[in-house]
């Protein structure tokens, strides 16, 4: 099955063309697939994971980094790159791929994360949101069309919907409600603002933790022409429990939706198998990147703390077995005086190691989708996928 949607109304032909290679089983012990997206600037193998790069890089890694540790698509911020170094100067150096040197795919986010991270410094109304920018405290006024303005000019293979997340877990029922109709009006909105042909575009549904919300919003966003579907308002303050519930309403909605499905800002390990399981194909988060400069190396069935003084005199590698440069080159010991000396090739080492970790995970579960193990197999992913849960909320937005 593939997907190569078109706006009924448009001659438009998406950028984006998605292609199911194995579907889930017809017995229901799973939702997980196998999936090819191709792009503007390459091929994604679904289910597959986005490192993060905020402003532009992932942070502490070149582009051969990048390559190396196995990303075929990263995430690039939009009211980051807006403000500092701004949209249009990155159009006159040649677009955000240029810029920054990378050839493979990229997504861009829309800036509605900032509408929850940055919440001390916003105002939202039906027309938009006004920030404050946290570098120098100037006005910004940020709506669903300088969103997607700023999108084309960056150039990324996926712009994003604006919308208006919150936190699905604390937010009051009237609050959400409130939010997600207006996430819906503003998806309508990004979608007629967005003209670029060789970009494409894909929706947001909203709606907390509410399943009549999150039904109506999912009717809303897959009733639309976008490329693909992103799943928001999630990997906040919620339960894992309860993110897994609401995955197993939306996706059902969505079973005969030939477009790829995108679950924002979730990082751990364990949280990505069980979306996939529930029959998710993309994902992003800072996670992995941000804990290994702190020093946290994942490896399989849990994580390493290289500030212990246990590890100060250990020879071994992080992970034997592990083809990232830190494992192939260095020591347990070499790691740990890196980081007590503050040097900076410690965050470089830690995230190639975190990021290919988790790459090579991904790369795991597309294998045993590939052979049809990967129901019989799950036992064994899931101990291997065994770090702690985190929060994706706290630690998204770099």
């Amino acid at each position: 099955m593939s997907a190569n949607p078109k706006d009924p109304s448009s001659d438009r032909v998406s950028p984006a063309r998605f292609e199911v290679l194995v579907a889930p089983p017809a017995d229901g012990s799973t939702r997980a697939r196998l999936g090819r997206l191709t792009l503007p600037h390459g091929v994604v193998e679904t289910p597959q994971f986005m490192p993060v790069g905020t402003n532009a890089t992932v942070k502490a890694l070149d582009p051969g980094d990048l390559r190396e540790v196995g990303a075929s698509i990263i995430l690039a911020n939009t009211y980051h790159l807006y403000l500092r170094p701004g949209h249009e100067r990155i159009a006159r150096l040649g677009g955000l791929h240029k810029f920054m040197a990378w050839d493979r795919p990229i997504l861009t986010d829309s800036g509605g994360f900032q509408v929850v991270s940055l919440g001390d410094l916003r105002k939202i109304d039906e027309g938009g949101v006004t920030f404050q920018s946290h570098l120098d405290g100037s006005l910004h006024r940020f709506t669903p069309e300088l969103s997607i303005e700023v999108q084309e000019a960056l150039g990324a293979d996926i712009a994003v919907a604006f919308d208006q997340p919150v936190p699905p877990a604390s937010t009051s029922l009237t609050a959400l409600a409130e939010a997600t109709t207006r996430s819906n009006r503003w998806a309508a909105r990004s979608l007629d603002a967005h003209t670029r042909p060789d970009q494409a575009m894909f929706g947001i549904i909203q709606g907390g933790l509410d399943p009549e919300l999150r039904a109506e919003s999912t009717r809303v966003i897959a009733g639309l022409p976008f490329d693909g579907i992103c799943i928001g308002g999630l990997a906040g303050d919620e339960t894992a429990a309860q993110r897994e519930a609401t995955l197993d309403l939306v996706v059902p909605l969505l079973a005969d939706d030939p477009r790829p499905r995108y679950l924002m800002g979730l990082g751990s390990p364990a949280d990505l198998l069980e979306a996939v399981h529930r029959g998710i194909d993309m994902f992003d988060c800072v996670l992995p990147a941000r804990v290994a400069r702190n020093g946290q190396l994942w490896v399989p069935g849990g994580r390493l703390n290289m500030r212990n003084a246990q590890y100060v005199d250990d020879p071994r590698p992080v992970q034997e077995g592990c083809r990232c440069i830190l494992c192939r080159s260095f020591s347990r010991a070499y790691l740990a005086h890196l980081f007590r000396a503050e040097e900076l090739l410690a965050y470089r080492l830690a995230t190639c190691h975190n990021l290919t970790f988790t790459l090579d995970f991904m790369a795991e579960i597309r294998s045993e989708l590939r052979s049809g193990t990967f129901t019989s197999r799950l036992p064994e992913l899931r101990a291997n996928a065994q770090l702690s849960r985190s929060s994706a909320l706290a630690v998204q937005s770099e």
